[in-house]
């Protein structure tokens, strides 16, 4: 398979390493100083283009992706408010597009755990459930895509919670995210319900990156053989 990797960061070069070693060919390497190359024959020759940029780039690269009728699988969040659109495309313009707040298997298991969790929550009553969540410095979103799927699923499927609101609450049906910035850390996400007598704290920490490539280069894979608007429960059907 041809890949265009847009974003030549770290999580770039970790896709790079996982995408060669399962096969794969790196036509086109595209980052903030070669937008230009999204017009070169190189990058129009590629059967999938995986995007890891930044929320305000992310959405001018899916255009110039759909230009040349290229699927993209993209990890990049921070910028939902442009979805619908690009949901429109995939319908009415025959595109293909593959959007995921986290590419990990691990963290997908985690979402579905947690969902599970939450429909268990509403048979006790005295919890009162909160999040937390870590990255690295050079996150620039907060909270997460990661938190904020974690956030809607757990909203949707337990009763105590009707929204979620970063760093303070106004209200007890709204849920507390707490976002933390340090060092390098790739990604820990904490869901807790506490009540007087105890606590049940459900936790996954990503230990490097390569969790997510791989995660992206899979999804890639099932990209290239399918159409639409795709994500993680069309790759593994965990529910």
């Amino acid at each position: 398979m041809k890949i265009a990797l847009i974003g030549y960061g770290k999580m770039g070069k970790e896709i790079e390493k996982i995408a060669i070693d399962r096969g794969h060919e790196i036509v086109s390497r595209i980052d903030i100083n070669t937008t230009d190359s999204f017009d070169s024959k190189s990058f129009q020759s590629a059967d999938v283009a995986i995007e890891f940029t930044i929320p305000s780039a992310s959405y001018n690269n899916y255009l110039n992706c759909f230009k040349y009728n290229i699927p993209v699988v993209s990890g990049t969040t921070g910028w939902l408010d442009k979805i619908d659109d690009i949901k429109n495309k995939c319908t009415n313009e025959n595109q293909t597009f593959f959007w995921a707040s986290n590419f990990s298997i691990g963290v997908n298991i985690f979402f579905a755990l947690n969902k599970k969790l939450a429909q268990l929550m509403n048979k006790a009553d005295g919890y009162n459930a909160s999040m937390e969540e870590v990255h690295h410095t050079q996150k620039l979103d907060a909270p997460s895509g990661t938190a904020i799927t974690l956030a809607e699923d757990l909203i949707q499927n337990y009763k105590g919670k009707l929204s979620w609101k970063l760093d303070h609450i106004d209200s007890n049906d709204q849920l507390l995210i707490k976002a933390i910035r340090r060092g390098e850390v790739p990604g820990i996400h904490t869901i807790k319900y506490e009540s007087d007598i105890d606590e049940i704290i459900i936790h996954h920490s990503a230990k490097s990156r390569k969790g997510f490539a791989l995660g992206a280069v899979l999804a890639a894979e099932f990209t290239k053989n399918n159409k639409g608007f795709l994500g993680m429960n069309d790759l593994l059907n965990f529910y």
